[in-house]
Order: C-alpha cells, then sequence, then structure tokens
C-alpha cells in the first residue's frame, strides 16, 4: 500500500488468477493511484435541479456585472485601435476647450512675413554701391576717384559738361588732381590729405586760399566743397560758356599762368566724358 492511499482507495487484496480474459477491472481502468470515478449523472437532470438553476443564475449575474465594470473602466484584455484612441481623445479636448472660460485672448502665434511679390515691391529699385571707376587718359586709380568727385558734384548742380571739363582741366593745373595739404597751414594736416604744397596757403583740389575768402581749412580740404565752391565761382563769370577752357579757369582762379590750363583740355574732356 502506498503511504498517502487510504483505506478506501486501497485496491483488493483478492486478484483474479491466470490470464487476462480481455475485461479490464475498475482498477486498470483509472490507474493506481487515482480514486475510481462517480458515476455519471445526466447533465439535463443536472440543469434542470432547482440548486443548479440557483447557481447558474448567479453566476450568469456576476458574469454580467464583470462585463459591466469593465466597460466602465474600459479595461480591455486586447489593445483598441490607435485611430480609435486619437478620435476619442481629440473628442474630449474639444469638449473640454469649449467648456473652459478664458479670462484673456489666447496668445498669437507670430506668423514670418512672406516676401512681396514682385508687382508690390518698390518700382525704384535701391541704387547699388557704385564701382570704382576705370581710369582714363593716363590717370592713376587716385587721380580719377579725385576727378569723379568733381564730376558728380557738377552733375548734382546741373553744371553743363563743359564747365565739368573747366573744373577737371583746372585741378588738372593747380594740384595734379591730389587733396594737397599746406605746409603754410600746419592744420590741414589734420585732415584726410594725399600730399602737400607750399604755394602760400593754398589747399585742396583747387588750391583755394582760406585767406581770399573760399572758405575755412577743414572745409577746402573736403573734395566736394572745394568743387562746389569752384562752380559757384564759375557761374559768376559773365559769359563763361563762350569762353575758352584756358579763359573760364582763368578767370576763377587768377593763376600768374593763364595759359597753363590749355594744356589738360583734351584730357579732361575725355575724363569727363568717361564719367558721363
Amino acid at each position: 500500500m502506498h503511504p498517502d492511499d487510504t483505506a478506501e482507495q486501497q485496491p483488493a487484496r483478492t486478484r483474479p488468477v491466470g490470464p487476462s480474459t480481455g475485461v479490464t477491472s475498475d482498477e486498470r481502468r483509472i490507474g493506481r493511484h487515482r480514486a475510481p470515478e462517480p458515476p455519471r449523472r445526466d447533465a439535463r437532470a443536472a440543469l434542470t435541479s432547482v440548486p443548479a438553476r440557483i447557481a447558474l443564475a448567479g453566476g450568469v449575474t456576476c458574469c454580467l456585472g464583470l462585463l459591466a465594470f469593465a466597460g466602465t473602466h474600459h479595461v480591455d484584455r486586447q489593445p483598441r485601435p490607435v485611430q480609435e484612441v486619437l478620435a476619442d481623445r481629440a473628442a474630449d479636448e474639444q469638449r473640454a476647450s469649449r467648456a473652459r472660460e478664458r479670462a484673456a485672448a489666447p496668445l498669437t502665434v507670430p506668423v514670418p512675413a512672406s516676401p512681396r511679390p514682385p508687382a508690390a515691391r518698390s518700382a525704384t529699385p535701391t541704387p547699388a554701391k557704385p564701382a570704382r571707376p576705370r581710369p582714363a587718359a593716363g590717370l592713376t586709380p587716385l587721380q580719377m576717384d579725385n576727378a569723379k568727385k568733381i564730376v558728380d558734384v557738377g552733375v548734382d548742380l546741373g553744371v553743363p559738361r563743359r564747365g565739368m571739363v573747366v573744373a577737371v582741366a583746372t585741378a588738372m593745373q593747380e594740384s595734379d588732381l591730389h587733396n594737397l595739404a599746406s605746409d603754410v597751414l600746419p592744420e590741414s594736416y589734420d585732415h584726410p590729405h594725399q600730399g602737400s604744397g607750399s604755394d602760400h596757403d593754398s589747399v585742396g583740389l583747387f588750391q583755394q586760399r582760406p585767406s581770399s575768402g573760399w572758405g575755412s581749412v577743414a572745409q577746402l580740404m573736403r573734395p566736394d566743397y572745394a568743387a562746389r565752391a569752384f562752380y559757384a565761382a564759375l557761374a559768376e563769370i559773365p559769359g563763361w560758356r563762350d569762353l575758352s577752357v584756358t579763359a573760364a579757369a582763368q578767370a576763377v582762379q587768377i593763376s600768374a599762368y593763364p595759359g597753363a590750363y590749355a594744356r589738360h583740355e583734351q584730357r579732361a574732356t575725355t575724363v569727363v566724358a568717361a564719367l558721363t
């Protein structure tokens, strides 16, 4: 006997002797250590009994309660589709937004300004920085820059081209188109300059003298002011348009060598033509 077997589970001591007759006993059907199966009852009879009906009704009620609880708390054994979850979340956010009272207007998100269409832009384009003029008539780049300043002032004042030729030819003779300081006026070195001279107190592109009323040293050392002063003096010469370049320049400068300007006329004409 197995130590765990009960008295009822112990097999009978009397065993049939002899070969098997083909009919197995209850012990062989159930094995050595298993209790014999209880006699089966009719399933229909069991379900129709009163206790069975009561138990079945109670079980159904419990199952329905569990299902209701699971539905209320959204406990799903299998994950819900992503589209369905996002749709429900969006609906919840919309309901919350409509129910929320705002004390102030919502913040406005700044949007980068889109470029204006070509038709809406200004008809006048922004002028580009002018390129440095190409030297002409044998001038250096520095001399050409100074000639351009003289011509630009003449264009601004509406001076005829012949007046610009007179001005450029005069500067060629007086300073070789360099903005010169003066050894007589030490203060002239305090301003931008491109060399020095010693002809009395004459300074600048046109060697104009502060002592003669042309302007202060600081003014005359500025090429644009010096050019304006020359054009203003030329405009006061009666009939200057009918004078030769030499006569017109001499009428303004009152030089000791009036014929010296004539040799620069051709070069000055070429330079003005290149700059206008």
